[in-house]
């Protein structure tokens, strides 16, 4: 199956993250659920908090050149557990994950975020980094998934929008839903090129729109 529940809630994206090199998930996650992530998506998984929070997901965003974390995250505890860079976003926005959609080479993020936090998203990261929404919502890390290998988005966006997705990317979007209607499909998917996962309530349906747009 490709479907699990994390701390017994289908909003994976919420509560947790990945890269191609590593997922990070919420203190008291169950083994079996890191082992079933560990295989799907072929990474090592560690158990953390980030902002003394276990919305992993939501507080922290990252790809192959590190991870973005809000301010008052303790870094010194990350980095004793977890490899790789950590930098701090200097914004009063704590929840990282919701705000950002990533990459390896490209970013969308909220629409008023400042020019500051765009160069600084774009010189931790490595990437190209363009504000924007997704049919519409601010929130574009959790309206979308995103990986290098393909883009999975909300219902409802518009020309404009998939025209700024497409050039940032490279990829055409393709529009669904997780966990049975949900239009905020980030909040619902683990994934990376190697695989990935969906909430426990993603129909049969949904999971072959995710395939469709993430080339598997």
């Amino acid at each position: 199956m490709q479907t699990i529940k994390i701390m017994d809630t289908s909003t994976l994206g919420v509560f947790s993250t990945c890269t191609e090199e590593v997922c990070l998930v919420p203190k008291g996650t169950r083994h079996d659920v890191i082992e079933k992530i560990e295989k799907r998506l072929q990474v090592p998984v560690y158990s953390c908090y980030v902002n003394d929070s276990i919305l992993i997901g939501s507080m922290c965003r990252g790809n192959s050149n590190g991870f973005l974390v809000p301010e008052f995250t303790k870094i010194s505890s990350l980095k004793k557990q977890i490899e790789g860079p950590f930098h701090v976003l200097p914004s009063k926005l704590n929840a990282v994950g919701n705000i950002l959609l990533a990459n390896d080479t490209a970013g969308l993020v909220h629409p008023e975020v400042s020019d500051k936090v765009v160069e600084f998203i774009g010189e931790a990261l490595k990437i190209d980094v363009r504000r924007g929404t997704i049919a519409g919502i601010n929130t574009v890390g959790m309206a979308g998934c995103v990986t290098n290998k393909g883009l999975f988005v909300s219902p409802g966006i518009t020309e404009d929008e998939t025209a700024l997705l497409e050039d940032l990317f490279g990829f055409e979007p393709v529009v669904g839903s997780v966990n049975f209607g949900s239009r905020m499909v980030g909040s619902g998917i683990l994934a990376n090129t190697k695989g990935y996962l969906a909430g426990t309530e993603t129909s049969g349906y949904e999971l072959g729109r995710i395939s469709t747009a993430l080339g598997f």
